[in-house]
């Protein structure tokens, strides 16, 4: 247990729990409701945490037993079964190991995902489109809910610009890695001479605020327009101004939002975009600083090509920043994306600053 508990810091976390069960029971803190809902939700994070790792040290335990017993007989049934437990552990532990690249302050809230077309015209759109259904297909998967908040048609085919909620444990976490410029190879299905054409999409993923943190905008700082919203949505939102649009001016950020029949609650999830976008905004300031000291760490930005996805004149999907590829790209385009998401936390896990919410 020794081992395994100063790897993943148990007896850290169980003074931390206990901790946090001493303010709990203080009286003076149910007088400010907003620092008791984070304490609250620290615990739970963190009780649910130790007792993952504590059911899995029993169950390491109890395989050592079964192999004991096992090679001391000669039991090949019962090898054979302690090798089936083995194989359930290392998923388990590769779990848990995944948990602990999780570290940042965010990690474990819901994410905000933005995909916007890049060069490559209708190809670029209907690029928008297929990596829509890929992340829409990954968070299934993950058994993550999806909220979509604008959705910008394509002119001819696809879609412009997408923006969409997903909701569940460490969203942003294992999403922030995708923050970039993905890059599509193929024959073009809208090229009549049959030539191969390249497209670009960024992503972008914001951790999604809550009410905990105070993010002041200064409403003389905004402009908000309304206006018909466009494409499906029936015929009462391309009668009435219920789409919203705010641009805040000194950062220059526009945030939309047109999936909602009311203007008012368009307004809501358009400033929620915005509170988002804001604070990860103060933050990329804040850590451009570190990252400067950190020369070896690839910058994740605007302009970066993070991963490739050809599909002629071979099938390959890419990953440039850690050099790792897949050739069953309609696996990954079908949401398989996790080898990538994995492979990029292991390798950006270079001592960052922890959050509270520690693995």
């Amino acid at each position: 247990m020794n081992s395994y508990g100063s790897i993943f810091d148990i007896d850290g976390k169980k003074i931390r729990l206990a901790e946090l069960e001493k303010a709990i029971e203080s009286e003076s803190l149910w007088h400010d409701p907003e620092k008791a809902k984070v304490l609250l939700r620290e615990r739970s994070f963190l009780a649910t945490r130790i007792e993952k790792l504590h059911n899995l040290y029993n169950e390491i335990e109890d395989c050592d037993v079964l192999l004991e017993l096992a090679m001391e007989e000669s039991d090949e049934n019962a090898l054979a079964e302690v090798g089936r437990q083995v194989g359930a552990l290392e998923k388990k532990l590769k779990e848990v190991s995944l948990q602990a690249m999780l570290n940042g302050d965010d990690d474990d809230r819901n994410a905000i995902v933005s995909i916007n077309a890049g060069a490559g015209g209708t190809d670029a759109q209907d690029w928008v489109q297929m990596l829509f259904r890929m992340y829409s297909r990954w968070c299934e998967n993950k058994g993550y809910n999806v909220e979509l908040v604008d959705f910008q048609e394509g002119d001819e085919a696809g879609i412009k610009s997408v923006t969409f909620n997903v909701k569940g444990e460490n969203a942003f976490g294992f999403l922030k890695v995708e923050t970039g410029v993905h890059r599509l190879v193929r024959i073009s299905p809208f090229n009549a001479s049959g030539k191969r054409h390249t497209s670009f999409a960024s992503v972008f993923v914001y951790p999604e605020i809550d009410d905990d943190i105070v993010i002041e905008i200064d409403e003389n700082d905004l402009r908000i327009d309304t206006y018909r919203a466009s494409g499906a949505g029936g015929q009462h939102v391309n009668k009435t101004s219920s789409a919203v649009r705010i641009t805040h001016f000194p950062t220059n950020i526009v945030v939309q939002c047109q999936q909602e029949k009311s203007q008012f609650r368009n307004r809501e999830k358009a400033m929620k975009v915005l509170r988002a976008r804001l604070y990860q905004h103060e933050k990329q300031i804040q850590e451009k600083k570190l990252q400067e000291i950190h020369e070896n760490k690839e910058e994740i930005a605007w302009g970066s090509q993070i991963r490739s996805y050809v599909l002629n004149p071979y099938q390959m999907v890419k990953d440039h920043r850690v050099n790792m590829d897949i050739g069953n790209v309609d696996a990954v385009l079908d949401g398989g994306i996790d080898p990538f998401i994995e492979k990029v936390l292991f390798a950006d896990n270079t001592g960052q600053q922890n959050g509270k919410f520690n693995v």
